[in-house]
């Protein structure tokens, strides 16, 4: 029987998963836009995101679990008089970002039943080095897979904003910061990262 592994409050975790029998997550432009809009509603009141990256047929996201006396659950529409509406458990975030995701999708492209892999994958990461290669792994992974030649080719991943300046919920000032600055961020995503090693970590 898989090992899941159990979500932790003030920890690191690569969170990662895939289309069922390998479908595709995303189809068109809108698609994506829809899974980052339920991403903001159901994951960043429980977690702060450091990376990510949304390919056709399966995602990776780099987070670190709030404790709970960070979770902010106000109703963001009602700003005059915010509402708490609970304080849900962060597995539970994630399964309701993806079981409305897949009832999304499913009604738009008239598809019925499971469309992600379940259980969602998960890797608790302890220490810096694993932190820096999995955010390359993320920001890389466009081109592992063929899409592009460089990581700002692909529009469905953080790195255009961690070089950017404009505002982000991106948590940039440490992902940079854990490359030593901005310039050795851009030099180290153009080496070869040791994406096997990581596989095997991650078991992928």
């Amino acid at each position: 029987m898989q090992k899941i592994e159990p979500i932790i409050s003030d920890r690191f975790f690569h969170i990662y998963n895939r289309g069922i029998n390998g479908e595709n997550l995303f189809t068109e432009e809108d698609n994506y836009l829809h899974f980052l809009r339920l991403y903001d509603k159901y994951i960043h009141p429980i977690a702060d995101t450091y990376a990510w990256v949304l390919m056709p047929n399966h995602f990776h996201l780099l987070v670190r679990i709030k404790e709970e006396k960070e979770f902010d659950f106000t109703n963001p529409d009602r700003v005059s008089n915010p509402v708490r509406v609970g304080t849900p458990s962060p597995s539970l975030q994630f399964s309701k970002l993806f079981n409305s995701y897949a009832q999304a999708f499913n009604k738009r492209h008239a598809r019925h039943g499971a469309l992600f892999e379940r259980p969602f994958k998960r890797k608790l990461i302890t220490d810096e080095y694993y932190l820096r290669q999995v955010v390359m792994y993320i920001h890389n992974n466009p081109i592992h897979h063929g899409f592009c030649d460089h990581p700002l080719g692909y529009p469905w991943s953080s790195y255009a904003a961690c070089v950017s300046v404009k505002p982000t919920k991106l948590h940039r000032e440490d992902v940079v910061g854990w490359f030593g600055d901005r310039g050795n961020f851009i030099a180290m995503h153009r080496r070869s990262i040791e994406r096997e090693k990581i596989e095997q970590w991650l078991k992928i």
